[in-house]
């Protein structure tokens, strides 16, 4: 199977195609750094061609969630070395996911000095977890100044410099899932009337300026972005330019030249599908690598590389509770099913306890 052959991404070769997905676990240790669980936890799916890890904040402003990493202290640089030491040790790529929540956070899981920004200030429905609170409001965002944009750009290129410092072979930017950048890019998180909103070109701005910023910094090949086009995580609701939207940024993507483009559908989550002809339209318009995520077996992967519209599949929960995923898959072995109420505990049980097969 085609699923199981050495592949290529860019300049690197990977020992398979198959993806470990970016899943947020919440079990950094105390200054959002990665300790030796999370290492172990990542060398032990170092069966996947490439991993791309959970994603990390840029910045202070960007901790949302409660015990999620960062890549902007000299100490979470140490554990993420830690991270790609082990992986690499494995004969695995692993690039790291940096994503800022934005709007989507409480102060209390942000370290001193942090702040809740969005492009607008947009208020969140819901409520998100705090390890200090419990479960509360999403905290209200201020709108970014023209210095905070540049600020937060700077930001997201020190980290992919940090990224590849820490010995990661590259960074995807999370552009999906109602997070900072799709914020920027949706017309209901962006009300700006400023070059960073408006028209679709205004509100693709950011994203873009930040994708220039990490290739002059650590090079094309390095770089990779994450989508989720129909995606409605986060109050994201449907937008009548969804597919002139994507349809620009698959042309832009491809005129820097980013390793590959990440296309997640939630589908099976319960999310609308994207369809068909949007993934067709981001293929034709964007020459590099396609991933693709999203409720995939091993069945329906090797059907989508076999028709040529993926490079790449991305596999997310069943990564959780099968740490030799590739092996049970090509030995077709069944899987282990993953305790739900263990996704986002501290601890090992849950993350690094569920056993091989063989």
């Amino acid at each position: 199977m085609q699923l199981f052959r050495p592949a290529r991404l860019g300049t690197m070769d990977l020992k398979n195609h198959i993806v470990m997905a970016p899943m947020t676990r919440s079990r950094n240790e105390a200054g959002n750094a990665p300790g030796a669980l999370v290492a172990r936890y990542y060398a032990q799916r170092a069966g996947a061609g490439l991993i791309i890890t959970e994603g990390t904040s840029p910045s202070p402003n960007g901790l949302g969630y409660a015990r999620i990493p960062g890549i902007f202290s000299d100490a979470q640089v140490k554990g993420w070395r830690a991270v790609t030491d082990g992986v690499h040790a494995r004969g695995a790529r692993i690039f790291m996911q940096l994503m800022h929540t934005g709007r989507v956070s409480r102060q209390s899981n942000l370290p001193e000095g942090g702040e809740v920004i969005a492009p607008s200030s947009v208020e969140l429905p819901g409520e998100i977890w705090s390890d200090s609170e419990g479960m509360q409001p999403h905290t209200p965002a201020r709108a970014m100044t023209p210095a905070d944009i540049t600020r937060t750009r700077e930001e997201y290129v020190q980290a992919a410099l940090n990224a590849v410092a820490a010995g990661c072979d590259g960074v995807e930017l999370h552009g999906a899932n109602g997070y900072l950048i799709e914020q920027f890019i949706h017309p209901h998180t962006n009300r700006r009337t400023d070059a960073y909103g408006g028209s679709i070109e205004g509100r693709a701005r950011f994203v873009l300026e930040v994708v220039e910023g990490m290739i002059a910094a650590i090079g094309r090949e390095r770089v990779g972005i994450r989508l989720s086009p129909y995606g409605v995580f986060n109050d994201m609701p449907h937008y009548p330019e969804i597919d002139q939207t994507y349809d620009y940024l698959a042309r832009e993507l491809d005129r820097l030249g980013v390793v590959y483009v990440h296309l997640v559908d939630h589908s099976s989550m319960g999310a609308p599908p994207v369809p068909d002809a949007v993934r067709r339209r981001v293929r034709e318009a964007y020459g590099g690598a396609v991933i693709l995520c999203g409720g995939y077996d091993a069945g329906r992967a090797e059907e989508a590389l076999d028709a040529g519209v993926a490079d790449l599949i991305a596999f997310g929960r069943p990564f959780i509770s099968n740490p030799d995923l590739v092996e049970r898959m090509q030995q077709g072995i069944s899987l282990t099913d993953p305790d739900m109420d263990t996704f986002y505990t501290a601890g090992e049980r849950g993350y690094t306890d569920y056993p091989a097969a063989t």
